[in-house]
Protein backbone atom coordinates (compact mmCIF):
# COMPACT_ATOMS: atom_id res chain seq x y z
CA UNK A 1 0.00 0.00 0.00
CA UNK A 2 1.45 3.89 -0.43
CA UNK A 3 -1.44 5.76 0.12
CA UNK A 4 -0.81 8.08 3.31
CA UNK A 5 -3.02 11.02 4.80
CA UNK A 6 -1.82 13.54 7.02
CA UNK A 7 -2.52 13.63 10.25
CA UNK A 8 -2.43 15.82 13.40
CA UNK A 9 -1.35 15.54 17.00
CA UNK A 10 -4.42 15.73 18.80
CA UNK A 11 -8.14 14.60 19.12
CA UNK A 12 -10.06 14.41 22.60
CA UNK A 13 -10.74 11.19 23.99
CA UNK A 14 -14.20 11.01 23.18
CA UNK A 15 -13.25 10.67 19.28
CA UNK A 16 -10.62 8.02 20.12
CA UNK A 17 -12.47 5.57 17.45
CA UNK A 18 -13.43 8.03 15.20
CA UNK A 19 -11.70 8.79 11.22
CA UNK A 20 -9.33 11.67 11.48
CA UNK A 21 -9.02 13.99 8.70
CA UNK A 22 -6.51 17.13 8.86
CA UNK A 23 -8.20 20.32 7.58
CA UNK A 24 -5.74 22.72 9.23
CA UNK A 25 -1.92 22.79 10.61
CA UNK A 26 -1.80 23.76 14.20
CA UNK A 27 -3.57 26.63 16.14
CA UNK A 28 -4.16 30.67 14.57
CA UNK A 29 -3.45 31.76 18.16
CA UNK A 30 -1.23 29.52 19.49
CA UNK A 31 -1.04 32.08 22.69
CA UNK A 32 -2.21 30.09 25.69
CA UNK A 33 0.13 30.40 28.73
CA UNK A 34 -1.01 26.48 29.34
CA UNK A 35 -1.12 25.15 26.01
CA UNK A 36 2.22 22.98 24.82
CA UNK A 37 0.79 21.23 21.34
CA UNK A 38 1.20 23.78 18.73
CA UNK A 39 4.41 25.96 19.87
CA UNK A 40 6.81 27.00 17.24
CA UNK A 41 4.62 25.67 14.56
CA UNK A 42 3.16 27.63 12.04
CA UNK A 43 -0.62 27.97 11.34
CA UNK A 44 -1.69 26.91 8.30
CA UNK A 45 -5.41 26.29 6.29
CA UNK A 46 -5.05 23.40 4.20
CA UNK A 47 -5.99 24.51 0.55
CA UNK A 48 -9.66 21.99 0.21
CA UNK A 49 -8.40 20.21 -2.82
CA UNK A 50 -5.92 18.93 -0.56
CA UNK A 51 -8.30 17.80 2.33
CA UNK A 52 -10.45 15.79 -0.06
CA UNK A 53 -7.60 14.18 -1.79
CA UNK A 54 -6.91 13.17 1.71
CA UNK A 55 -9.99 12.00 2.25
CA UNK A 56 -10.15 9.96 -1.37
CA UNK A 57 -7.28 8.39 -0.18
CA UNK A 58 -8.37 7.22 3.19
CA UNK A 59 -11.37 5.34 0.86
CA UNK A 60 -8.66 3.61 -1.30
CA UNK A 61 -6.73 2.37 2.13
CA UNK A 62 -10.30 1.38 3.04
CA UNK A 63 -10.79 -0.53 -0.07
CA UNK A 64 -7.28 -2.06 0.22
CA UNK A 65 -8.34 -3.26 3.73
CA UNK A 66 -11.28 -4.97 3.04
CA UNK A 67 -9.55 -6.27 0.20
CA UNK A 68 -7.31 -8.19 2.84
CA UNK A 69 -10.39 -9.57 4.90
CA UNK A 70 -10.99 -11.52 1.65
CA UNK A 71 -7.76 -12.38 1.07
CA UNK A 72 -7.36 -13.63 4.14
CA UNK A 73 -10.51 -15.46 4.38
CA UNK A 74 -12.53 -13.25 6.46
CA UNK A 75 -15.45 -12.35 4.00
CA UNK A 76 -14.58 -8.39 3.83
CA UNK A 77 -15.42 -8.10 7.47
CA UNK A 78 -13.24 -5.89 9.88
CA UNK A 79 -13.39 -8.34 13.12
CA UNK A 80 -11.21 -8.29 15.97
CA UNK A 81 -9.54 -11.60 14.82
CA UNK A 82 -8.47 -10.21 11.32
CA UNK A 83 -7.45 -6.53 12.88
CA UNK A 84 -5.27 -8.88 15.05
CA UNK A 85 -4.03 -10.81 12.55
CA UNK A 86 -2.77 -7.47 10.57
CA UNK A 87 -1.44 -6.06 13.44
CA UNK A 88 0.82 -9.29 15.14
CA UNK A 89 1.80 -10.47 11.40
CA UNK A 90 2.62 -6.79 10.77
CA UNK A 91 1.10 -6.28 7.30
CA UNK A 92 2.56 -3.17 5.62
CA UNK A 93 0.06 -0.05 5.83
CA UNK A 94 0.44 2.99 5.06
CA UNK A 95 0.40 6.16 7.67
CA UNK A 96 -2.30 6.08 9.47
CA UNK A 97 -4.11 2.94 8.59
CA UNK A 98 -4.51 1.75 12.20
CA UNK A 99 -6.51 4.45 12.88
CA UNK A 100 -8.22 3.44 10.03
CA UNK A 101 -8.70 -0.06 11.09
CA UNK A 102 -10.10 0.99 14.37
CA UNK A 103 -12.56 2.97 12.53
CA UNK A 104 -13.59 0.22 10.27
CA UNK A 105 -14.14 -2.11 13.56
CA UNK A 106 -16.06 0.52 15.41
CA UNK A 107 -18.57 0.89 12.49
CA UNK A 108 -17.48 3.82 10.31
CA UNK A 109 -19.91 6.21 12.18
CA UNK A 110 -17.57 9.62 13.64
CA UNK A 111 -15.10 11.45 12.23
CA UNK A 112 -13.18 14.08 13.39
CA UNK A 113 -11.99 17.34 11.81
CA UNK A 114 -8.55 18.30 13.06
CA UNK A 115 -6.82 20.63 14.04
CA UNK A 116 -7.79 23.56 16.47
CA UNK A 117 -9.62 25.58 14.93
CA UNK A 118 -11.12 24.81 11.92
CA UNK A 119 -13.67 27.50 12.06
CA UNK A 120 -11.58 29.69 10.76
CA UNK A 121 -12.10 28.51 7.54
CA UNK A 122 -14.74 30.32 5.01
CA UNK A 123 -17.81 28.76 5.44
CA UNK A 124 -18.14 27.44 1.98
CA UNK A 125 -14.97 25.57 2.33
CA UNK A 126 -15.61 24.01 5.08
CA UNK A 127 -19.07 23.24 4.13
CA UNK A 128 -17.17 21.14 0.76
CA UNK A 129 -14.94 19.34 2.75
CA UNK A 130 -17.86 17.86 5.25
CA UNK A 131 -20.46 17.33 2.18
CA UNK A 132 -17.03 15.30 0.39
CA UNK A 133 -17.20 13.49 3.81
CA UNK A 134 -20.18 12.70 3.95
CA UNK A 135 -20.42 11.58 0.48
CA UNK A 136 -17.50 9.55 -0.07
CA UNK A 137 -18.56 7.63 2.94
CA UNK A 138 -22.25 7.94 3.91
CA UNK A 139 -22.05 5.55 7.14
CA UNK A 140 -20.68 8.77 9.03
CA UNK A 141 -23.16 10.11 11.54
CA UNK A 142 -21.22 12.21 13.92
CA UNK A 143 -18.74 15.09 12.59
CA UNK A 144 -16.81 17.07 15.22
CA UNK A 145 -14.07 19.83 15.17
CA UNK A 146 -12.14 21.98 17.30
CA UNK A 147 -13.21 25.64 17.68
CA UNK A 148 -11.80 29.04 19.31
CA UNK A 149 -14.75 30.61 20.58
CA UNK A 150 -13.52 34.15 19.31
CA UNK A 151 -14.12 32.44 15.86
CA UNK A 152 -17.01 31.01 16.55
CA UNK A 153 -18.75 34.74 17.93
CA UNK A 154 -17.94 35.82 14.39
CA UNK A 155 -20.03 33.35 12.62
CA UNK A 156 -23.77 33.81 11.93
CA UNK A 157 -25.94 31.68 13.43
CA UNK A 158 -26.91 30.92 9.31
CA UNK A 159 -23.18 30.20 8.76
CA UNK A 160 -23.82 27.68 11.51
CA UNK A 161 -26.93 26.24 10.47
CA UNK A 162 -25.23 25.86 6.84
CA UNK A 163 -22.47 23.64 8.47
CA UNK A 164 -24.78 21.66 10.50
CA UNK A 165 -26.60 20.87 7.56
CA UNK A 166 -23.70 19.62 5.73
CA UNK A 167 -22.77 17.30 8.19
CA UNK A 168 -20.98 19.18 11.18
CA UNK A 169 -22.37 17.68 14.13
CA UNK A 170 -20.39 18.97 17.36
CA UNK A 171 -17.95 21.70 17.98
CA UNK A 172 -15.29 21.10 20.95
CA UNK A 173 -14.75 24.28 22.59
CA UNK A 174 -12.13 25.25 25.22
CA UNK A 175 -14.13 27.61 27.49
CA UNK A 176 -11.16 27.02 30.29
CA UNK A 177 -12.26 29.82 32.59
CA UNK A 178 -15.29 32.48 32.40
CA UNK A 179 -13.10 35.09 34.87
CA UNK A 180 -11.44 37.13 32.69
CA UNK A 181 -8.62 38.52 34.82
CA UNK A 182 -7.68 34.76 34.42
CA UNK A 183 -8.64 34.73 30.26
CA UNK A 184 -6.25 37.16 30.09
CA UNK A 185 -3.19 36.32 32.46
CA UNK A 186 -3.49 32.78 30.22
CA UNK A 187 -3.52 34.71 27.53
CA UNK A 188 -6.80 32.85 25.62
CA UNK A 189 -7.38 35.74 23.28
CA UNK A 190 -11.13 36.09 23.85
CA UNK A 191 -13.42 37.25 26.67
CA UNK A 192 -16.62 35.37 28.78
CA UNK A 193 -19.19 37.98 26.96
CA UNK A 194 -17.53 36.35 23.49
CA UNK A 195 -17.38 32.40 25.01
CA UNK A 196 -21.19 33.13 26.10
CA UNK A 197 -22.05 34.48 22.41
CA UNK A 198 -19.95 32.06 20.78
CA UNK A 199 -21.94 29.10 22.83
CA UNK A 200 -25.18 30.59 22.66
CA UNK A 201 -24.99 30.68 18.63
CA UNK A 202 -23.79 26.93 18.29
CA UNK A 203 -26.41 26.02 20.48
CA UNK A 204 -29.21 28.57 18.43
CA UNK A 205 -28.22 26.70 15.41
CA UNK A 206 -28.27 23.37 16.57
CA UNK A 207 -25.07 21.93 16.45
CA UNK A 208 -24.31 20.16 19.16
CA UNK A 209 -21.66 21.87 21.70
CA UNK A 210 -18.85 20.38 24.53
CA UNK A 211 -17.50 22.93 26.32
CA UNK A 212 -14.17 22.20 28.08
CA UNK A 213 -12.71 23.57 31.46
CA UNK A 214 -9.70 23.39 33.34
CA UNK A 215 -9.15 22.75 37.13
CA UNK A 216 -7.04 24.15 39.05
CA UNK A 217 -6.25 26.78 36.09
CA UNK A 218 -6.72 29.64 38.76
CA UNK A 219 -3.94 29.04 41.04
CA UNK A 220 -3.90 29.47 44.59
CA UNK A 221 -4.93 33.32 43.90
CA UNK A 222 -7.74 32.96 41.56
CA UNK A 223 -9.20 29.53 42.30
CA UNK A 224 -12.53 30.73 43.93
CA UNK A 225 -13.61 33.18 41.07
CA UNK A 226 -12.36 31.10 38.65
CA UNK A 227 -14.70 28.09 39.59
CA UNK A 228 -17.70 30.47 40.54
CA UNK A 229 -17.70 32.46 36.89
CA UNK A 230 -16.53 29.72 35.04
CA UNK A 231 -20.12 28.43 36.24
CA UNK A 232 -21.77 31.51 35.43
CA UNK A 233 -20.75 31.40 31.99
CA UNK A 234 -21.50 27.91 31.62
CA UNK A 235 -25.19 28.73 33.28
CA UNK A 236 -25.46 31.53 30.22
CA UNK A 237 -24.58 29.48 27.86
CA UNK A 238 -25.82 25.15 28.52
CA UNK A 239 -23.75 23.75 26.67
CA UNK A 240 -24.80 19.65 25.94
CA UNK A 241 -21.74 18.44 27.46
CA UNK A 242 -19.47 19.99 30.03
CA UNK A 243 -15.88 17.85 29.90
CA UNK A 244 -13.24 18.61 32.40
CA UNK A 245 -9.77 18.70 32.60
CA UNK A 246 -6.75 18.95 34.88
CA UNK A 247 -4.35 21.57 34.92
CA UNK A 248 -0.48 19.77 34.75
CA UNK A 249 2.40 22.12 33.82
CA UNK A 250 5.23 20.79 32.17
CA UNK A 251 8.79 22.90 31.25
CA UNK A 252 7.75 23.26 27.61
CA UNK A 253 4.68 25.28 28.44
CA UNK A 254 4.66 29.38 29.08
CA UNK A 255 3.30 28.90 32.45
CA UNK A 256 6.25 26.64 33.71
CA UNK A 257 8.47 29.84 33.92
CA UNK A 258 5.75 31.60 36.54
CA UNK A 259 4.98 28.46 38.39
CA UNK A 260 9.14 28.64 38.25
CA UNK A 261 9.34 32.54 39.38
CA UNK A 262 7.13 31.95 41.90
CA UNK A 263 4.32 33.83 40.40
CA UNK A 264 1.64 31.31 39.82
CA UNK A 265 1.14 28.90 42.73
CA UNK A 266 -0.29 25.29 41.79
CA UNK A 267 -3.18 23.78 43.62
CA UNK A 268 -2.71 20.30 45.11
CA UNK A 269 -5.24 17.68 44.17
CA UNK A 270 -7.49 18.26 47.15
CA UNK A 271 -7.70 21.72 46.65
CA UNK A 272 -8.87 21.26 43.13
CA UNK A 273 -11.79 19.11 44.39
CA UNK A 274 -12.79 21.63 46.68
CA UNK A 275 -12.91 23.87 43.55
CA UNK A 276 -14.58 21.24 41.51
CA UNK A 277 -17.57 21.15 44.32
CA UNK A 278 -17.51 24.87 43.63
CA UNK A 279 -18.05 24.72 40.38
CA UNK A 280 -20.99 22.01 40.40
CA UNK A 281 -22.22 24.08 43.01
CA UNK A 282 -22.63 26.88 41.34
CA UNK A 283 -24.35 25.58 37.99
CA UNK A 284 -28.00 25.98 37.80
CA UNK A 285 -30.80 25.74 35.31
CA UNK A 286 -28.76 24.02 32.75
CA UNK A 287 -29.26 20.36 30.83
CA UNK A 288 -25.51 19.34 30.45
CA UNK A 289 -23.93 16.40 31.08
CA UNK A 290 -20.61 16.61 33.15
CA UNK A 291 -18.12 14.21 31.85
CA UNK A 292 -14.90 13.50 33.06
CA UNK A 293 -12.96 11.57 30.51
CA UNK A 294 -9.19 12.04 31.09
CA UNK A 295 -6.58 10.10 32.54
CA UNK A 296 -5.48 13.69 34.52
CA UNK A 297 -8.38 13.91 37.05
CA UNK A 298 -8.41 12.80 40.27
CA UNK A 299 -11.88 11.66 40.99
CA UNK A 300 -12.84 10.21 37.12
CA UNK A 301 -16.17 8.84 38.31
CA UNK A 302 -17.47 12.91 38.79
CA UNK A 303 -19.61 12.28 35.86
CA UNK A 304 -23.38 12.61 35.16
CA UNK A 305 -26.26 14.83 33.81
CA UNK A 306 -27.60 18.03 34.92
CA UNK A 307 -29.65 18.53 36.57
CA UNK A 308 -31.11 15.49 38.07
CA UNK A 309 -27.55 14.33 38.93
CA UNK A 310 -26.32 17.18 40.48
CA UNK A 311 -26.47 16.12 43.74
CA UNK A 312 -24.85 12.68 43.22
CA UNK A 313 -21.91 14.28 41.97
CA UNK A 314 -21.38 16.36 45.06
CA UNK A 315 -21.64 13.43 47.13
CA UNK A 316 -18.91 11.39 44.88
CA UNK A 317 -16.86 14.54 45.74
CA UNK A 318 -18.01 14.41 49.36
CA UNK A 319 -17.04 10.93 49.57
CA UNK A 320 -13.39 11.38 48.72
CA UNK A 321 -12.72 14.92 50.75
CA UNK A 322 -14.67 12.36 53.93
CA UNK A 323 -11.52 10.61 53.58
CA UNK A 324 -8.64 10.43 56.18
CA UNK A 325 -5.27 12.36 54.99
CA UNK A 326 -3.87 8.77 55.01
CA UNK A 327 -6.23 7.32 52.36
CA UNK A 328 -6.29 10.62 50.25
CA UNK A 329 -2.62 9.90 49.91
CA UNK A 330 -3.24 6.73 48.93
CA UNK A 331 -6.16 6.99 46.42
CA UNK A 332 -3.93 10.20 44.60
CA UNK A 333 -1.10 7.64 44.05
CA UNK A 334 -3.48 4.51 43.13
CA UNK A 335 -5.09 7.05 40.19
CA UNK A 336 -1.86 8.50 38.91
CA UNK A 337 -0.01 5.34 38.84
CA UNK A 338 -2.86 3.29 37.16
CA UNK A 339 -4.04 1.17 39.71
CA UNK A 340 -7.16 3.18 40.71
CA UNK A 341 -10.31 4.15 38.29
CA UNK A 342 -12.62 5.80 41.47
CA UNK A 343 -12.74 5.79 45.13
CA UNK A 344 -14.56 2.55 45.42
CA UNK A 345 -11.02 0.76 44.54
CA UNK A 346 -10.10 1.87 47.53
CA UNK A 347 -12.27 -1.57 49.21
CA UNK A 348 -10.14 -3.77 47.03
CA UNK A 349 -7.76 -5.17 49.08
CA UNK A 350 -5.26 -5.98 46.41
CA UNK A 351 -5.00 -2.91 44.49
CA UNK A 352 -4.58 -1.38 48.03
CA UNK A 353 -2.11 -3.75 49.04
CA UNK A 354 -0.30 -2.88 46.06
CA UNK A 355 -0.10 1.16 45.85
CA UNK A 356 0.74 0.71 50.12
CA UNK A 357 3.91 -1.31 48.85
CA UNK A 358 4.50 1.43 46.04
CA UNK A 359 3.75 4.29 48.94
CA UNK A 360 5.97 3.50 51.56
CA UNK A 361 9.00 2.81 49.12
CA UNK A 362 8.74 6.23 47.11
CA UNK A 363 8.82 7.41 51.32
CA UNK A 364 11.96 5.30 51.76
CA UNK A 365 13.87 6.57 48.77
CA UNK A 366 12.40 10.51 48.23
CA UNK A 367 11.27 11.06 52.08
CA UNK A 368 8.98 13.91 51.70
CA UNK A 369 8.53 14.21 47.67
CA UNK A 370 5.40 11.68 48.04
CA UNK A 371 3.53 14.99 46.07
CA UNK A 372 6.04 15.61 43.49
CA UNK A 373 6.52 12.13 43.00
CA UNK A 374 2.57 11.94 42.06
CA UNK A 375 3.02 15.69 40.05
CA UNK A 376 5.17 13.82 37.89
CA UNK A 377 3.45 10.35 37.43
CA UNK A 378 0.77 13.14 36.07
CA UNK A 379 3.18 14.85 33.49
CA UNK A 380 3.83 11.67 32.28
CA UNK A 381 0.42 11.18 30.56
CA UNK A 382 0.90 14.80 28.57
Amino acid sequence: MEDAFEQGPIRPPSEAQSLLIRVTRNCPWNRCEFCHTYKGQKFSIRPVAEVKKDIDAVKRIVGEIKALSWQYGFGGEISAPFVNLLLQNHVPLPDGSQGILLWLYAGCKNAFLQDGNNLILKTDDLIEILRTLKETFPSVERITTYARAKTVSKKTVEELQALGRAGLSRIHIGLETGYDPLLEYMKKGVTAEEHIEAGRKVKQSGISLSEYVILGLGGKKMWREHAIERARVLNQIDPDFIRVRTLTVLRTMPLYEKVKRGEFALLGDDEIVVEERLLIEHLEGITSTFVSDHILNLLEEVEGKFPEEKSKLLALIDRYLHLSPGERTNYRLGRRAGFYRSVDDLTHPELRAQVEVALKQIESEHPGRVDQVISELMGSFI
